[in-house]
């Protein structure tokens, strides 16, 4: 499945995994939420509940599009976060991992804190 992020700067488009939680995430879309960065990570509300899955995790690649269960949030790190140990992405606890960003997630600098964004899937 793929899903496009928009923001008022920019936007990107990801290639999410067939995981339980990208159908619950799949049944809610379109969806628009507030942005939050944390360090260099973006997340957001998205009024999905969905239990943490068995390969959950805290330390990610830059571009995973994770889903933060204890947040019920999209997070996409694209480099370090406050709790980052080195140049590593260390999320602020494990998350279930739903896919990657296509293209370069450093894209994602352009969000800001507050910004509107929108989730939608891409058609074909």
């Amino acid at each position: 499945m793929q899903i496009r992020i928009s923001w008022p700067s920019g936007h990107l488009t990801a290639h999410l995994d067939d995981t339980p939680t990208t159908w619950a995430l799949a049944k809610e879309l379109p969806l628009v939420s507030t942005a939050r960065t944390w360090g260099e990570e973006v997340y957001f509300d998205t009024g999905v509940r969905v239990p943490r899955e068995t390969g959950a995790r805290q330390v990610v690649e830059p571009g995973t599009v994770a889903f933060w269960t204890d947040g019920d949030a999209l997070a996409l790190p694209y480099g370090p976060t406050p709790i980052s140990r080195g140049d590593e992405c260390r999320l602020a606890s494990p998350c279930n991992v739903l896919g990657r960003i296509e293209g370069d997630p450093r894209r994602l600098a352009t969000v800001r804190d507050g910004d509107p964004v929108r989730v939608e899937p891409v058609n074909g």
